[in-house]
């Protein structure tokens, strides 16, 4: 009787213990602090020094809360229009047959991203890379048949062959010599100048995207492309964690998916910074000869609004504009210092 007694008396007792738990529990949480969401503040960030002026047109439109996506666009079309930014848009030097081709790509918040190639004549091919985003169900065209998608949506055909870029040309043809500079774009009035603008911003409600645009490699092959218009090498958003770019020899970020690579480090927990930098190493330890005579880096945005970059080489800088700072211009981190 004693045994059976307190086997009842137990599952009383824990049947109430229970009870005052559940609503100890039910009163701990109603009499805890509700945390208040931290606002995500509007900022935008580029690659080089031309990103200063670019990010002055992206922050126009944050600051007023406009969306992300329109921002980039609008952003990285200043050096597209630049005639003296030998390395983006009008202006950019040609390939080795003399023709200006361009590269750009775009993502947004959803996911949605849409990149246009090897595009001749057309100033602003960022807006055509998100003309092929929101109007067909394609991801990238090249070529002929971007330009003619292009020309059929209303953009207007120009020569994009400047009178400068064609003298560099002639020039270079005496020799018909390619051989990467380290950090070219960073020398006013060199004439091999040749790099990208990758751009990445959040908007007031918090949501990222993404830019980059190029007019390649100087004197480049026909037809070759590099890793700017390809989504997660030249780009990549992940509205969930961040979005990162690259800049420098887009073969070598193609070969390691460079900016998917750096979002998933972040997603693991990395900073930007530090994911930068293991994009980077990943390149170095695969090709520690070739990384010596190259320039790559990554620069990356996470969630929280904080960002960071990494460079194989010393000399490359990123441009940041936010409501303190404006016109900032950051010297990236690198391997080789």
């Amino acid at each position: 009787m004693k045994k059976g007694f307190n086997r009842r008396f137990f599952l009383k007792a824990s049947a109430l213990t229970a009870a005052f738990v559940a609503i100890d529990k039910t009163k701990a949480v109603a009499m805890l602090p509700v945390k208040a969401a931290v606002p995500i503040k509007p900022i935008v960030i580029s690659t080089w020094d031309f990103g200063v002026a670019a990010n002055k047109a992206a922050w126009k439109v944050l600051s007023k809360g406009g969306r992300a996506l329109d921002a980039v666009e609008i952003g990285v079309q200043v050096p597209e229009a630049d005639a003296n930014n030998h390395s983006v848009g009008y202006g950019g030097f040609p390939d080795r047959d003399g023709k200006v081709t361009l590269d750009a790509c775009i993502m947004d918040d959803f996911g949605n991203c849409g990149s246009v190639a090897a595009l001749e004549y057309i100033k602003h091919p960022i807006a055509v890379a998100r003309m092929v985003m929101e109007k067909t169900p394609h991801v990238l065209l090249v070529g002929d048949g971007a330009l003619q998608f292009a020309l059929e949506n209303g953009f207007k055909k120009e020569n994009l062959l400047t009178k400068e870029s064609e003298r560099a040309w002639k020039e270079w043809l005496k020799t018909a010599k390619y051989a990467p500079v380290i950090n070219i774009e960073n020398m006013p009035g060199n004439q091999y100048n040749h790099d990208t603008i990758g751009m990445l911003a959040i908007d007031a409600k918090g949501n990222i995207s993404g830019a980059c645009t190029t007019s390649g490699m100087a004197f480049k092959l026909h037809g070759r492309v590099g890793d700017s218009p390809i989504i997660g090498a030249g780009l990549y958003i992940d509205n969930e964690i961040g979005g990162a770019t690259s800049t420098g020899v887009g073969e070598e970020v193609i070969r390691n998916v460079g900016s998917f690579l750096v979002v998933e480090l972040m997603r693991q927990g990395y900073s930007p910074e530090d994911a930068c930098k293991e994009a980077v190493m990943r390149i170095i330890k695969k090709k520690p000869a070739v990384a010596k005579e190259i320039q790559v880096g990554f620069l990356a945005l996470n969630k929280k609004g904080e960002y960071g970059a990494y460079a194989i080489q010393k000399g490359f800088s990123y441009a940041v504009c936010n409501e303190s700072k404006s016109d900032l211009l950051v010297p990236g981190k690198s391997y080789y210092h």
